[in-house]
């Protein structure tokens, strides 16, 4: 039978309880609306919290961690070999904090084709006088040049320029949480005095806000030479190495692969922040399973509809099988009911979708915790509308592919005899 028959014939039941057939196209339409936007929300709202902690998070960390001597004198005791010696409270051996040729192995990282930058750091406890008291803090060294070219450095720093850490000798970008607390504004003067003992006056250039405020209470960042001089170290002297890679994941096995080549520890972004992978993991999953939930509630919308069509129209059914039309063009006749319905309600909710989401894009999101997030945060990846219309689309065929099964087999002697 001709396909533009069948349409036709398809198009004239569809207009014949036309309310019902506009009431499932909108079920489908809503469904697949509310699947991408969703979708587009919550992995824009995964990507803005991940990057709170994961932008700012180096790939791998290389460093030297103090820990206690693995063998212990007893072990060297020949009278005592071979037995189990149990001992309580050992601690730490003096042990070295930088790492031993750091610019040999800068070097050597920079050619490695996985590694996008490596950004050299020192890491510092310093203690802040504030009148009669002191307030605890970590000073940061690094090269503000680099550190956000790698780290988004910049986007973080809500006053000041960042690049007058280096510019201005023995200056400090303090975290906002600190700065209040310390009742100090730009071009202020701090006093910091390191775990040695030796004291530093600091100029403050800047304040940097990272949306945690824990972080922002004791983090600060000064120029590697300003935290070199605070320590009283010579300029090879390098705490950390912070390295960003090409390819994430790639991070645990590069990480034991220069933790074995370098001979320090190294710790890799996923170990260190496998919660927040979780947590976008288990959103994402929330989110697909309520969207996939609306498009099937849709379907059985369609299947109830194209029951009762079945029903109403035994008598066109059976004139149609009477005057040639086989099972076969029957069930391609309910099917395409079905299908239109879900492509014209996929389509509509598409375009519904984006204009919703571009709505939710628009409204204005501010919080002092949040200094750079202006709106809130949607994504606009193909592959949620995709999805969808795949999804609406499979859904609805499904859901017409029953009724019109059942169409297919009706016989049309016993229909017309009963009348």
């Amino acid at each position: 039978m001709k396909s533009n028959l069948i349409f036709r014939i398809a198009f004239s039941l569809a207009l014949a309880r036309w309310r019902q057939t506009l009431i499932a196209a909108i079920g489908v339409m809503f469904s697949v609306t509310m699947f991408v936007t969703l979708l587009g929300f919550m992995n824009g709202l995964n990507k803005m919290l991940d990057g709170l902690i994961l932008n700012r998070t180096p790939h791998i960390r290389l460093f030297n961690e103090i820990k206690p001597s693995e063998v212990q004198p007893i072990a060297l005791v020949k009278d005592y070999a071979g037995y189990h010696n149990f001992i309580h409270s050992v601690k730490p051996s003096g042990g070295r904090l930088e790492i031993h040729n750091v610019g040999a192995i800068m070097n050597s990282i920079k050619h490695d084709n996985r590694v996008l930058g490596v950004a050299p750091t020192i890491a510092t406890q310093v203690f802040f006088s504030v009148g009669a008291i002191d307030i605890n803090g970590i000073i940061n060294g690094v090269d503000p040049e680099i550190q956000s070219d790698l780290f988004f450095f910049r986007d973080y720093v809500i006053e000041g320029n960042y690049l007058d850490m280096k510019t201005v000798p023995n200056s400090i970008i303090l975290g906002k949480t600190a700065a209040d607390l310390m009742l100090v504004h730009i071009g202020d003067v701090v006093q910091a005095t390191s775990v040695t003992g030796d004291k530093i006056q600091l100029k403050v250039v800047g304040f940097f806000q990272s949306g945690i405020a824990d972080i922002d209470k004791v983090q600060s960042y000064t120029s590697l030479a300003t935290a070199q001089k605070l320590l009283g170290k010579p300029n090879s002297y390098i705490t950390d190495l912070q390295i960003k890679l090409k390819n994430l994941d790639l991070a645990p096995a590069v990480a034991k692969e220069y933790a074995q080549i370098y001979q320090v520890d190294a710790e890799d972004i996923q170990t260190v922040n496998a919660q927040f992978e979780t947590g976008t993991k288990i959103r994402t999953l929330i989110s697909y399973v309520v969207g996939i939930t609306l498009l099937i509630v849709a379907g059985f919308g369609i299947y109830n509809i194209l029951n009762m069509l079945i029903y109403e129209k035994m008598d066109s059914i059976a004139i149609l099988k009477a005057t040639g039309f086989s099972g076969s063009d029957v069930r391609r006749i309910f099917i395409s009911i079905s299908l239109s319905i879900g492509i014209i309600g996929a389509l509509v909710g598409l375009m519904v979708g984006f204009s919703l989401s571009s709505l939710i894009d628009q409204i204005p999101f501010k919080t002092s915790a949040l200094p750079s997030i202006k709106t809130y945060p949607v994504d606009y990846n193909p592959k949620f509308y995709l999805i969808g219309a795949g999804f609406a689309v499979l859904t609805t065929y499904i859901a017409g592919w029953m009724p019109a099964q059942k169409a297919s087999k009706v016989d049309p002697v016993v229909i017309i005899r009963g009348k």
